[in-house]
């Protein structure tokens, strides 16, 4: 079996698994509790916070655990919300290809009054930098911008943003879920104010997150009922889980530039020879791109039956977001770049690991090359396309 889906989570290292089992067998106790075994709990809470805080260039109270990254955008954007009400700002700037968990919220908020504007994202799957710029208006209290996009892997101009945002003294978040662990961070170099990530992107355990709020920057409370997390967060905090994420991260940032490169070798050679099928098209920049994202259309096919198929050769992928898996709509990433409906649909999405061999990549071109042909031979939308009966998209 080849897994091709880290974007929708990764395999636990055996590092995080050992540091979980760790707390589970031996320093079970509540971080909140007086005596010995709580306050040893407590203890390793907070040297965990220390180590995520450490990997991102942050001060350890400003970092939040939270259940994931989704947990982790609500709160930053609905407190940047909160903190424009007060103010009597009341417009808020993102994109077009954010995670549903980012325009979920904002449509939210659009319900409650606010102004949300989207920006284009263009053919490459880059956000302009001048054109952020150019849609701050004086009552806007935050831009939300994600560092690399979860499904075609392009990786935005976050620095240059964070520096625009910073000069007009308006809030920056950007939903890091699929760039922490993989691409290296600095909070304050960037000029981010809130950041959310989640463990399971980066070989640590689903259920587990945390969000990065920038001293200052006052957080509006998502869960009700208890001190912890500053206050913040209330719950019983997931010492097992929160301490295998921080070692899962430390271990990611030691290997980061090493991985980065075997990736990026093996997602190229995989771009070169799936953009060798007729009619295939790349999507997002090919190089300002995650390390182990590769992400392609294929006119004339389904995407979903491409999966199947695919799965019956032993190879795991996706179309898209492991989030909309359900839903027969198309991709509203691919439909942000640009692609039509009907090319949208035939998207193939491999998200590879460090574990991937050169043999396994020859297997996956040679094994999509094949599926894409067989279900073209039967495709009555592919037989008008190569009768002329209908203009190639692609």
């Amino acid at each position: 079996m080849i897994y091709a889906d880290n974007a929708a989570t990764t395999k636990m290292s055996k590092t995080a698994v050992d540091a979980m089992m760790s707390v589970i067998t031996e320093n079970y106790g509540n971080p909140s509790s007086l005596y010995s075994i709580g306050q040893k709990a407590k203890e390793i809470l907070e040297e965990a916070r220390a180590t995520v805080a450490d990997v991102i260039g942050a001060k350890p109270q400003e970092i939040l655990f939270t259940s994931g990254g989704s947990e982790a955008d609500n709160q930053a954007i609905l407190s940047a919300a909160a903190l424009g009400r007060k103010n009597g700002k009341m417009h808020i700037v993102s994109t077009a290809f954010e995670h549903h968990a980012v325009l979920h919220t904002l449509e939210k908020l659009k319900k409650e009054g606010f102004e949300i504007t989207l920006l284009d994202v263009h053919e490459d799957g880059i956000v302009r930098p001048e054109e952020l710029e150019k849609a701050l208006r004086e009552d806007t209290c935050l831009v939300t911008v994600m560092f690399a996009n979860n499904e075609i892997g392009t990786v935005q101009p976050i620095r240059e943003i964070g520096e625009i945002c910073r000069k007009h003294k308006v809030l920056f978040h950007t939903d890091a879920v699929q760039a922490v662990g993989h691409l290296p961070i600095d909070v304050e170099a960037d000029r981010i104010d809130l950041l959310s990530a989640s463990a399971h992107k980066f070989h640590g355990p689903k259920g587990v997150g945390f969000l990065y709020a920038r001293k200052g920057v006052r957080l509006s409370n998502l869960i009700e009922g208890g001190a912890q997390e500053n206050g913040k967060r209330a719950g019983t905090e997931n010492v097992p889980g929160i301490v295998a994420m921080a070692a899962a991260l430390a271990e990611a940032k030691e290997n980061m530039a090493r991985n980065a490169e075997i990736l990026t070798e093996k997602r190229d050679r995989l771009i070169q020879g799936l953009g060798a099928i007729p009619h295939s098209a790349l999507n997002g920049d090919a190089k300002r791109r995650l390390p182990g994202n590769v992400n392609f259309c294929f006119e004339g096919i389904e995407g979903e039956s491409l999966l199947l198929l695919l799965d019956d050769k032993g190879i795991e992928a996706s179309s898209g977001s492991a989030c909309t898996s359900g839903s027969l709509d198309p991709s509203h990433v691919l439909l942000a770049i640009g692609r039509v409906h009907d090319v949208a649909h035939g998207s193939l999405r491999l998200s590879i690991g460090e574990d991937l061999r050169d043999e396994d990549v020859d297997y996956i071109i040679r094994s999509v090359s094949e599926v894409v042909g067989y279900l073209r031979s039967f495709s009555p939308i592919w037989r008008d396309l190569e009768s002329g009966k209908k203009p190639h998209l692609l």
